[in-house]
């Protein structure tokens, strides 16, 4: 795959290593190493979940197109990320009641859960454009796709703090150190930031009986085919379209 300057016109960073030759099993939501992670740090929760999301959901996008296109000779990437986009905007509607869970906990991982699947289809996007999803600089889009931050440098910068972080947790177990409460407030509103649901709306879904199926429906299937656009837009001027097959 290719792969050129990421949002903002920087150079390229982090070169990715080889596709994987066994299939690759990407967690359908946040892995619970990634949960303690913004748990403990929930001011940079979105830059956490976008670095462990490129780490551990770009094998399985760029394996996806391989495939994809394997299995459609001269398949447009037009119509590879249509087919991502729906993929995912399917199961972003079914992520809105996912934990069963009531209250703030519930919106928490409701909202966690939709981010991550969101960064999924963005991966798959870009690898529909011959955009390598493996490469570091996807989660500085993933940032800026999902408006975390206006522009690639404060992303940049951003997830850079984050990475020093999780470099410090590892080795001195920082984090975990403030009220619960107030911790998953902050980490609720930062996801849902990223997910591009209001958290209040959310919040207060999980309380009233069934209105959080029928809001988590809406806002996430809203939320998602609005990134999916901003995705297409993005990867599709930076790609190398395959051609559509000529009619006879």
């Amino acid at each position: 795959m290719t792969d050129t300057p990421p949002v903002g016109g920087q150079p390229a960073a982090q070169p990715s290593v080889g596709l994987p030759t066994e299939p690759v099993d990407a967690p359908e939501g946040p892995p619970a190493r990634l949960w303690d992670r913004m748990r403990g740090d929930p001011q940079y929760a979105p830059e956490h979940l976008a670095l462990e999301a490129v780490r551990r959901l770009g094998p399985e996008a760029a394996q996806w197109a391989v495939r994809a296109r394997a299995e459609q000779p001269g398949v447009s990437a037009d119509v590879l990320a249509d087919q991502a986009a729906r993929k995912f905007v399917n199961l972003a509607r079914l992520s809105g009641a996912v934990s069963g869970a009531a209250g703030l906990p519930g919106a928490v991982i409701d909202v966690g859960v939709l981010a991550w699947t969101q960064a999924r289809m963005v991966l798959h996007i870009a690898a529909a454009y011959d955009i390598d999803p493996l490469h570091g600089d996807r989660a500085t889009d993933l940032l800026v796709l999902q408006r975390v931050h206006k522009v690639a440098e404060s992303a940049r910068l951003a997830l850079g703090v984050a990475a020093g972080r999780e470099r410090a947790d590892a080795l001195f177990g920082l984090g975990g150190q403030r009220p619960l409460g107030r911790v998953m407030l902050q980490l609720g509103i930062r996801l849902a930031q990223m997910a591009g649901v209001r958290a209040a709306k959310r919040m207060v879904a999980k309380i009233i009986p069934g209105a959080a199926i029928v809001l988590g429906t809406w806002a996430n299937s809203s939320a998602t085919k609005d990134l999916a656009q901003r995705s297409r837009a993005l990867y599709r001027s930076r790609g190398v379209a395959v051609p559509e097959p000529r009619g006879h």
